[in-house]
C-alpha cells in the first residue's frame, strides 16, 4: 500500500471510532443506562440502570451492581438517582426494626416500665446480654434496637406493646398495609431469616422517609452512642451504634444497619449535604461500606449536577 493509500486508511478508521463513540453517547443520553451496561451484559452479569433521564458527567464507578438490591434517591426532588432491583422482595434483616420502631411509637408509651422475659433475654445474634426480670423504661428500650440493633431489647419492647410478638407482627403488617408497601410482609419482630418476611429497596426506602418525620426516631437514628441502665439495677449498657459511616461522612443522619445470612449485609442511609438529601438502601452487599461510600459519593456529585 502506498503511504497516501495508508494515510486514506488511518483516517476511515479514526472517523468510525469517533462515529462509534458518538453514537455511544447518544445511546447513553436517551437510554439512561450506564455507560458499563453493555460490559456487564457481555459478562453475563446483571446490568445496572440509572432511572432518571439526567445528562451529568458522573457515572457510576462499579460495572456491576455492588448488592443484590439498591435504590439512591434525591429526597427534595424526589429524582431516582441509581437503583437496581430496587422491586425485588428480599429478606431485610434488621432494617425490619424500623417498622418495629414506628408500631412502638404509634402503640406504646416510652415512659412504661418494661420487664425483660426469658424468652427476651435468650434472643440470639445481637443482643445486650439484658437478664430476665431486668426492668427496663421502653424509651430505653427502643434505643438498643435502633442504635446496637439488639435483639433481646427488640424483643421485650415487641412483647410489652404487643402482649405477644404474635400480636405485634399483626400490627406490623397492619402498618405496611395502611402505608401502600405492597411487597412487604413480617414474620417477626426484629427481621429473623423466614420465607414469609420480606421487603424490596423500595418499600424500606419509602418506610424510612415515614419513619423520619418521627423527631424521636429522627433523633436516635443518628446517635453514635447512648447509655441505659435499668431501673432496678446498677449496670450500665453502652449502645455503639453499628452504622459506620455516622461522624465518618459529613451529613450522615442514620438510619439502620442489619445483617443476617440470607440478608446479606443491609443499610439504610440518610445523608445531607450541600442543599441535597439522600436515601440510600442498600440489601445484600458483600462489602456495605465501600459500596455506601461510592454510592453516596456518586450521588451527592448526580445530585449536583441536577440542580
Amino acid at each position: 500500500m502506498t503511504r497516501s493509500g495508508c494515510e486514506r486508511s488511518c483516517r476511515r478508521a479514526s472517523l468510525a471510532r469517533a462515529a462509534g463513540v458518538f453514537i455511544g453517547l447518544v445511546l447513553i443520553s436517551v437510554e439512561s443506562v450506564t455507560p458499563s451496561s453493555a460490559f456487564a451484559q457481555s459478562v453475563g452479569a446483571q446490568p445496572v440502570r440509572v432511572r432518571t433521564a439526567i445528562a451529568t458527567r458522573q457515572s457510576p464507578p462499579w460495572r456491576v451492581a455492588p448488592a443484590h438490591g439498591i435504590l439512591l434517591k434525591e429526597l427534595n426532588s424526589g429524582r431516582v438517582l441509581y437503583e437496581h432491583d430496587a422491586g425485588k422482595r428480599m429478606s431485610p434483616a434488621s432494617l425490619t426494626k424500623i417498622m418495629s420502631a414506628l408500631v412502638i411509637l404509634e402503640k406504646g408509651k416510652l415512659g412504661d416500665l418494661v420487664t425483660i422475659s426469658p424468652n427476651a433475654a435468650r434472643a440470639h445474634k445481637t443482643h445486650l446480654r439484658v437478664k430476665a426480670g431486668q426492668v427496663f423504661r421502653l424509651e430505653d428500650l427502643l434505643k438498643a434496637m435502633l442504635i446496637m440493633s439488639a435483639n433481646d431489647a427488640c424483643l421485650a419492647a415487641v412483647e410489652h406493646v404487643g402482649g405477644d410478638e404474635a400480636q405485634f407482627v399483626t400490627l406490623m403488617n397492619a402498618k405496611a398495609a395502611a402505608l401502600g408497601l405492597a411487597d412487604t410482609h413480617f414474620s417477626n419482630g426484629c427481621g429473623f431469616d423466614n420465607p414469609d418476611h420480606y421487603s424490596t429497596a423500595e418499600d424500606l426506602a419509602a418506610l424510612s422517609v415515614m419513619a423520619l418525620d418521627q423527631p424521636i426516631f429522627r433523633q436516635l437514628v443518628r446517635e453514635e452512642r447512648a447509655i441505659i441502665t435499668p431501673v432496678n439495677g446498677h449496670r450500665a449498657y453502652i449502645l455503639h451504634n453499628t452504622n459506620r459511616l455516622l461522624g465518618r461522612i459529613p451529613g450522615v443522619e442514620g438510619i439502620k444497619t442489619g445483617f443476617t445470612s440470607k440478608a446479606g449485609r443491609c443499610l439504610i442511609a440518610k445523608v445531607s449535604q450541600n442543599g441535597s438529601d439522600l436515601l440510600l438502601v442498600i440489601l445484600n452487599s458483600k462489602r456495605r461500606w465501600n459500596t455506601a461510600t461510592n454510592l453516596i459519593t456518586y450521588g451527592l456529585q448526580a445530585a449536583e449536577a441536577l440542580h
